[in-house]
């Protein structure tokens, strides 16, 4: 897997260390604040990560996943948009290939979880069964979601995809870090985590101008198939 924006989360955590010792030199006058202060007040609403590719109501699923309503910046090829020319162009080549969209990480010294947004050219349209722990939904090619991940297959025909056959494109969001017992309503969970791969797919849709956006709908379809 092509892996992008590694590099952003240790950026950033090395400039809050910085501001963290600034903030230190400062307390000396009579300041107090700390590292993690510093870093909640760097974060950003849900609408500004990944190049804008998180909806409105992605967003509340996103405080649903984590518990946090601010995030930590994404780095500037964290995008869906920078996503699109490396499947575009792995497309060209082969009908297969993976890589990363966005990961999305709450601030500093709250929850600290990571969720890992990617894409996958699968090849083919869906044939296997599902493990048992996802839910399928009515979406897409086919979309599955549980309380940890989800995953959405869209088919998309023209737009910056050349060729005869159509593009087969897996979006994927899911818990980084070791695995835990997921926390919370499941099924609040399971809408949640399908709501956050529905938005991703549409703005990948939309950034490879896919015809009739890949057969997605403006809003996700949460009801079991």
């Amino acid at each position: 897997m092509f892996v992008r924006g590694g590099g952003m989360r240790r950026g950033v955590l090395g400039v809050t260390a910085a501001v963290a010792l600034l903030g230190g030199a400062v307390g000396c006058s009579g300041g107090d604040e700390s590292g993690d202060d510093a870093a909640k007040a760097a974060s950003v609403a849900p609408q500004k990560l990944c190049g804008g590719a998180v909806s409105t109501e992605a967003g509340k699923a996103l405080e649903v996943i984590t518990g946090s309503a601010t995030f930590e910046a994404s780095g500037k090829t964290s995008t869906v948009a920078y996503a699109a020319d490396e499947l575009s162009d792995g497309f060209a080549s082969s009908a297969t290939g993976d890589g990363d969209i966005c990961r999305i990480y709450t601030p500093a010294g709250t929850t600290d979880d990571e969720l890992r947004v990617t894409w996958e050219l699968s090849g083919s349209s869906p044939t296997d069964d599902p493990a048992s722990k996802f839910t399928v939904l009515d979406m897409g090619e086919r979309a599955l979601t549980a309380t940890d991940s989800s995953f959405l297959r869209f088919a998309c025909r023209g737009g910056k995809l050349t060729g005869t056959e159509p593009a087969h494109i897996d979006i994927s969001v899911s818990r980084g870090g070791m695995p835990t017992e997921p926390e919370g309503n499941p099924d609040a969970l399971k809408d949640a985590y399908a709501t956050v791969a529905h938005s991703f797919s549409l703005a990948m849709a939309k950034e490879l101008g896919c015809e009739d956006d890949g057969g997605l709908e403006a809003t996700p379809s949460l009801d079991p198939a």
